[in-house]
């Protein structure tokens, strides 16, 4: 398995500062925040010339791009059509770089439907245009199945899979957002492992005592913390994923605020390399 790391946390700095801080720490590769206006991946204006460009700076530094990574609300009835627009504009950008996934949100509950609904009538009329698309290019696109979106449990992921059987249609697979909900993530793993073609390295503290004060209904009682710092079992999860054919990669998505960035990328890196 390679490990990464999602760019976003470096989104004010230019992609070659990424690259070079990645390839002097030992990472394999990177997730790269793209879309419309996106400093690191512009899908608006990447020219044949900037994509060589980055392709090399890669390769020097002995690094692969795992996604191309736009999460945006692909259900939002307001700006549907720009949206979609955009998000082939991520699909050519990925076809440009050599790269066979990106990554994106399964959209928010549209307001007055829930979660089944949305998927039922909205993520049915947004995503196979965008699906057939994709794997015209040879392209796959994979959901990250954060809390907020349409695929909250795995009856979400059912259902979603259900409307939009296409092969190239699966996760961006996260632990961290099943286990504070009590959701066995290596279950869900041999579940939908056809469907996994990208992680997010992430792990979840929970506070017994702020939880059984607050009750699960509430907020405050667990955060997102780096690898290794909190609860997700990375030896059985890594197991999970390769029982089941993942060999990709391991991309840690940083949002722990108890630890710097590059500190928070080099230790969760590190943790991570005892299983992969």
């Amino acid at each position: 398995m390679q490990v990464g790391l999602l760019t976003g946390p470096f989104r004010n700095e230019p992609l070659e500062d990424v690259i070079a801080f990645a390839g002097a720490n030992g990472f394999d590769a990177l997730e790269v925040s793209s879309g419309p206006g996106a400093r690191h991946i512009d899908v608006t204006n990447l020219p044949d010339s900037r994509a060589s460009e980055i392709k090399g700076l890669l390769e020097a530094s002995g690094l692969v791009i795992s996604s191309l990574a736009w999460y945006a609300n692909m259900t939002d009835p307001n700006g549907r059509e720009e949206t979609s627009a955009n998000f082939r504009l991520l699909i050519d950008a990925a076809e440009k770089l050599g790269v066979e996934v990106v990554c994106t949100l399964a959209g928010m509950p549209v307001p007055g439907k829930d979660k089944f609904q949305t998927i039922a009538e909205d993520a049915a009329e947004v995503f196979p245009p965008l699906v057939e698309y994709a794997a015209s290019k040879g392209i796959k696109i994979a959901l990250e199945n954060w809390f907020a979106t349409n695929i909250q449990g795995l009856a979400h992921f059912d259902k979603m899979f259900e409307v939009v059987p296409h092969e190239n249609f699966g996760l961006n697979f996260d632990p961290s957002h099943l286990m504070w909900q009590g959701i066995d993530y290596c279950a869900a793993v041999d579940r939908f492992g056809k469907r996994i073609f990208h992680t997010h390295a992430k792990d979840t503290e929970v506070r017994d005592d702020k939880l059984a004060y607050l009750g699960n209904q509430e907020r405050g009682w667990w955060r997102y913390v780096i690898p290794g710092f909190g609860r997700v079992k990375w030896g059985e999860y890594i197991a999970a994923l390769r029982r089941n054919g993942y060999n990709g990669v391991l991309s840690i998505e940083h949002e722990d605020g108890a630890i710097g960035r590059e500190e928070g990328f080099i230790k969760g890196k590190n943790y991570l390399r005892m299983f992969a």
